[in-house]
């Protein structure tokens, strides 16, 4: 039992000198491996975060038009489809499918013997009626003047008055027969009512013609109209546009050079549909650019943002709070600022909320922190940029490649 007792205590005696011994080495360890104080040699700077490596832009002022470019079609100003008033047969077809022809050009005759007989018919009726009528006037005369001596009665007077009123109407009745019959004449033969370009004709002489019949179409090429949809956002812009007859340009496949016409028609009505508004423009096409149905880009300025402020799009930052960008000022300080987005075009934007000449971040702005410095990466600085780093001795006039020049 002494003896169990005696490895006891022998135990603990050597636990307790490891525990002294251990602590004693652990504080020898951590005095070993101190890190030198802030400001020695080696030591991370103050604010603990590098410069951020960023591309800058200066934002420049200009004047920015706003431009609308959408699809349309192009319509023809008027297209005429030609009807025969009567049921007739075709004695003669005096075009061809295809060709250009002028107001009023003989386009179809029809078999008009019929009608020739017709009005010869009611002029005949018409003199003899007009004969009838010259000599009821005669009696007439002569019996006011038997009247006035007392050789025949009032009575037998207002007689012959009443005989020479009911032929005048009858006279008046052959020569509205006579109109009619020119009118039906003239149905015999087709004219073009406008000036254009007929289409398929597909009428031959001994063809029975009804109203029903479409014989052939015109369409009018010169000038000729182009069709587009405009978002209903730019719509009292569009109207502006229109009461100062705004220039349109047509953008056609095979064409370098855009078509330019003149906008003159903006429609009553916005479709709810998709949110648009019809307008038109009309453009001279004496060489035949443009057809009917055929499509087309179309591009309208509908105003200018005159001394507008204008950067890189890249500068852009969309967060929940709205847009906004970096803008280093030239001690290399970079500050968050929000501005709004006034028009968007190619590959800058003009907004609000920036003046011109300051520098903003292109790329690189996911690595600045508000308040931060920036140092400028020359290599990557394209053309426009500046490759100065702010906060050094050229820093105070940073310009553009274009203003050092």
């Amino acid at each position: 039992m002494k003896k169990k007792l005696v490895f006891a205590l022998a135990g603990v005696s050597i636990v307790a000198a490891a525990g002294w011994w251990w602590s004693g080495s652990g504080d020898r360890l951590a005095a070993g491996n101190a890190k030198p104080a802030a400001g020695a040699k080696g030591a991370a700077p103050a604010d603990g975060a590098p410069p951020a490596l960023v591309t800058l832009a200066t934002a420049v002022r200009q004047d920015v038009p706003v431009t609308v470019q959408v699809n349309g079609s192009v319509v023809s100003l008027n297209s005429v489809d030609l009807r025969p008033q009567v049921t007739n047969t075709v004695a003669a077809v005096h075009v061809k499918e295809g060709q250009f022809v002028k107001e009023g050009q003989l386009l179809f005759t029809l078999d008009d013997r019929n009608d020739q007989a017709n009005l010869a018919r009611a002029r005949a009726q018409q003199k003899r009626d007009e004969a009838t009528l010259a000599d009821l006037e005669r009696q007439y005369k002569r019996s006011q003047e038997l009247l006035a001596q007392n050789f025949i009665s009032k009575s037998a007077s207002d007689a012959t008055l009443s005989q020479l009123e009911a032929q005048r109407a009858a006279v008046a009745a052959d020569r509205a027969a006579v109109q009619s019959a020119q009118v039906a004449l003239g149905y015999a033969t087709l004219r073009a009512p406008i000036a254009g370009r007929i289409g398929a004709v597909n009428i031959y002489p001994g063809t029975l013609v009804q109203p029903t019949l479409s014989l052939v179409t015109i369409t009018q090429l010169d000038p000729i109209a182009v069709s587009f949809p405009v978002p209903e956002a730019n719509l009292q812009d569009l109207l502006a546009a229109a009461r100062s007859r705004a220039k349109v340009e047509a953008l056609v496949t095979g064409r370098q050079e855009p078509l330019s016409g003149v906008l003159n028609f903006v429609d009553n009505t916005v479709d709810p549909q998709i949110g648009t508004v019809r307008a038109k423009a009309v453009f001279d096409n004496a060489d035949q650019s443009l057809w009917p149905g055929q499509f087309v880009g179309t591009r309208i300025t509908v105003r200018t943002l005159a001394g507008a402020t204008v950067v890189p799009a890249a500068a852009l930052m969309m967060l929940p709070d709205g847009a906004s960008l970096y803008v280093v000022d030239h001690a290399g300080t970079a500050a968050r600022r929000k501005v709004q987005v006034l028009y968007t075009f190619g590959t800058k934007v003009a907004v609000s909320g920036v003046e011109p000449g300051e520098q903003v971040v292109i790329e690189g702005s996911q690595n600045v922190r508000p308040g931060g410095k920036v140092r400028v990466d020359a290599k990557a600085a394209p053309a426009g940029t500046t490759g100065v780093t702010p906060g050094s001795a050229a820093s105070s006039d940073i310009k553009t490649p274009r203003e050092r020049a």
